[in-house]
């Protein structure tokens, strides 16, 4: 409370959790904390503070979990894992503030954004770093969990901006984002090995300990509302995003332990 009096934002982003879902299984507690009482907390700081400004939430599409496909903002929750729980309950508290305290503050429920940045225990990043490790001759296989999960897949940087652009708009309200466009794990999975002129399925093996007690089928979402609103549209789909975070594997791979080399900035995808 005293940082945020002392430093007096225009905005916040509530970026912070524990957001790998598989592991709030293993961490349940730990991702209720982070995840959903962290959410609260910073909300009471703003209030308590006084401070004016605009508040982002960031909610996640696992919070419909089991609800069909297409979901938009008016889907029923129905989440599939602690982390998903723990992020339906910040989406609440963070209405509740808005409208009791008259809080300018917004969820946006964004679908699976992805980058050359992310961790490289999230499937997506899990792929791509392993193509560029088995096209260099460094492994040999990678281990994968579901191949059928169907997930709406699209580029961080333009979720990024429509954050922003739903701090600026003139009403606090809340939005999803997202592609539209349904991705296997398996498509995503070929897209990158074939970009690497490799065969995936001499190189990938199914391992359990990579399945969900609860699994999600399907997440595709439906950022109509988004578009309308605040002319926000993706552009990069799952295609486009695996051929991306491929290249920006392989060269960090080729460049690894060679600090002299004048390698691309990151900042250049993501």
């Amino acid at each position: 409370m005293t940082l945020l009096s002392q430093i007096d934002p225009d905005e916040v982003y509530n970026l912070a959790a524990q957001s790998h879902v598989r592991v709030s299984f293993d961490e349940p507690e730990h991702t209720g904390d982070t995840t959903g009482i962290g959410s609260i907390r910073l909300l009471e700081a703003v209030r308590v503070a006084g401070v004016r400004c605009r508040f982002y939430q960031a909610s996640s599409s696992e919070m419909f979990g089991a609800s069909p496909p297409p979901q938009d903002e008016d889907t029923l929750f129905y989440p599939r894992s602690p982390y998903g729980a723990a992020k339906v309950y910040s989406y609440w508290v963070t209405r509740n503030y808005r409208e009791a305290y008259g809080l300018f503050a917004v969820n946006g429920i964004l679908f699976n954004h992805e980058s050359p940045r992310r961790g490289e225990t999230f499937v997506t990043r899990k792929i791509t770093r392993a193509v560029a490790r088995i096209r260099a001759g460094r492994e040999k296989l990678l281990y994968m969990g579901n191949l059928d999960a169907v997930r709406d897949w699209g580029y961080a940087p333009e979720y990024v901006e429509g954050m922003w652009r739903m701090l600026q708009a003139d009403e606090p309200k809340d939005y999803v984002l997202a592609t539209s466009t349904p991705c296997t794990v398996r498509q995503f999975l070929q897209t990158a090995f074939d970009h690497a002129g490799l065969d995936w399925e001499k190189h990938v093996r199914f391992d359990d300990r990579y399945l969900r007690p609860t699994e999600v089928d399907s997440l595709i979402g439906d950022a109509g509302r988004a578009e309308a609103d605040l002319g926000w549209k993706a552009t990069v789909h799952a295609p486009e995003l695996a051929r991306i975070m491929v290249d920006a594997d392989i060269d960090a791979l080729e460049c690894e332990g060679r600090p002299w080399i004048d390698r691309p900035s990151l900042s250049a995808w993501a």
